[in-house]
């Protein structure tokens, strides 16, 4: 009888950053023989400077290439995404293009209520200019540094930010006002989500909080939820990020199609 060949994992980048953010993670599951593939977003390629039209891009653009380069691959693959990428991921599934879903400090779809005092201050910077939701933006060194990078050292954080892109004002609106977009374009059907699907979040972030990201797990029938100490919404590459990944690995490698809901309590993983 052949042995089952671990289908393609492709992974998807979050606000501000490019693909790039994902190659610790590409080399890890390369190494355990996984197939990787890290797609740009549309208008992110390396030092995108604002381009005028990346303001007016949608979430729906986003996912509309991805299903794209999806549709070429040989099977269903698995989607990691992280952050605003979780949020392609979920929008991923219900169009039945997924064979198993990890969202990695996942932006929410519409209907959770996710703007807490730490939210509102992580995009401060980017909601009060006006028009912001049809212009290019950037955080700044010191809000980055709050909202993504604060489990980063000084100088890790320096880094990550010399590789940050300009973002869609467009999408940050589609995320953070889904209750006035008129094209509904978070919108997620619970229903039509029917993978095995693991959300991941860091128990100090500031910008997808731990207790957002439990709420997104809950809304589907088969996800189970895992939370980190000591990490926060860069998990990806946060010191500790290998444990965080070989937690994916077991779970992709262990998890068959549920059949229940999982959800119930927080797990914290030491």
């Amino acid at each position: 009888m052949q042995a089952q060949t671990k289908p393609p994992i492709v992974f998807i980048h979050g606000m501000w950053c490019g693909p790039e953010v994902f190659e610790p993670y590409e080399r890890f599951f390369c190494e355990r023989g996984y197939e990787c593939h890290r797609p740009a977003l549309r208008h992110h390629e390396p030092l995108n400077n604002g381009l005028p039209a990346l303001g007016r891009t949608s979430l729906k653009d986003y996912a509309d290439d991805l299903e794209v380069f999806i549709r070429t691959l040989p099977q269903k693959p698995v989607l990691i995404g992280h952050s605003m990428g979780g949020l392609l991921v979920q929008m991923l599934c219900a169009r039945d293009l997924v064979a198993k879903a990890v969202l990695l400090c996942p932006a929410s779809p519409a209907g959770i209520h996710a703007l807490s005092p730490s939210v509102v201050r992580s995009f401060m910077g980017v909601m009060a200019r006006w028009g912001f939701w049809k212009k290019p933006n950037k955080l700044s060194p010191t809000a980055a540094r709050y909202a993504l990078f604060n489990k980063l050292s000084p100088q890790a954080a320096q880094d990550a930010y010399l590789q940050m892109r300009y973002e869609s004002g467009r999408a940050a609106f589609e995320i953070g006002f889904w209750l006035i977009d008129p094209n509904k374009t978070t919108v997620v059907n619970p229903a039509s989500v029917q993978q095995p699907m693991l959300v991941v979040s860091g128990d100090d972030d500031h910008i997808t909080p731990a207790t957002i990201n439990k709420k997104v797990a809950a809304r589907y029938r088969h996800a189970q939820y895992r939370s980190y100490p000591n990490h926060a919404h860069w998990l990806i590459a946060e010191p500790g990020w290998e444990k965080i990944a070989n937690d994916v690995a077991l779970w992709l490698e262990n998890e068959p199609y549920a059949t229940a809901k999982a959800v119930a309590e927080t797990e914290s993983v030491d």
